[in-house]
């Protein structure tokens, strides 16, 4: 397997990210249509945090972690490193000495559809990583791969400089020319649901903010008493 790795692609616009950085997960996938989500698989090894940074990407030949030491190189502030394997791998091909030399370059996480091991060390320096899977077998460095190319994971296309932003729910992917767009779009939803959330703390109910008791009519589902529903009459 021969690669390339590319330097300094283009990134998305650092204010972009960080004002993505206070939407949730959830929240930035709606706002992008129901977009952009890698699969449910993918999950945090730690609980309460959410980051967003530019990606830098990661192919790597199955239990072979050589284009990772590469991607270290190509590293800098405020990105997270996304790694996928040519076919599928749970070896754990990230650790703790590899967090250690990211975080050293400013990097805030990392995203990878393999295994990663040495969780614990990970929480304790406050390195956050998402993986399909947690295992101690190590891997090797010895075949060719790429950097900085576009990638896929779970059908979602990662290239170089989008914006990950990963949280308790999972990751989702922004391409950089939607960056300021669902920055936008998440500030609306997110005010929409501000406004919705008084509304139900104040007592009202789904059925009727949402207007769904028609839709329920329509769908032909009836209301009925516990003894009409039994068949008892009084």
């Amino acid at each position: 397997m021969s690669g390339v790795i590319v330097t300094n692609p283009p990134k998305a616009d650092a204010a972009d990210v960080e004002a993505l950085a206070g939407y949730g997960v959830a929240t930035v996938s709606e706002a992008m249509g129901r977009t952009g989500l890698l699969g449910p698989q993918i999950r945090p090894i730690q609980q309460g945090v959410r980051v967003a940074g530019t990606a830098v990407t990661v192919l790597s030949w199955p239990g072979d972690n050589l284009m990772i030491h590469a991607a270290v190189e190509q590293c800098g502030e405020g990105d997270l490193l996304v790694v996928t394997t040519t076919s599928p791998s749970t070896d754990g091909m990230f650790g703790e000495l590899f967090a250690t030399a990211l975080h050293k370059r400013g990097v805030k996480g990392v995203i990878t559809n393999a295994g990663i091991r040495d969780t614990q060390e990970l929480r304790e320096m406050g390195f956050a990583a998402w993986a399909r899977a947690v295992s101690a077998q190590g891997t090797v460095k010895a075949t060719g791969g790429s950097v900085n190319v576009p990638v896929a994971i779970d059908g979602q296309v990662i290239r170089p400089g989008d914006v990950i932003l990963a949280d308790d729910d999972g990751v989702v992917v922004v391409p950089r020319e939607r960056a300021r767009e669902t920055v936008e779009r998440s500030e609306a939803r997110e005010a929409k649901e501000a406004s919705t959330r008084s509304a139900f703390l104040e007592g009202q109910l789904g059925l009727d903010r949402y207007n769904l008791r028609e839709k329920l009519k329509e769908l032909g589902v009836e209301y009925r008493t516990y003894e009409e529903y039994e068949g008892v009459r009084p």
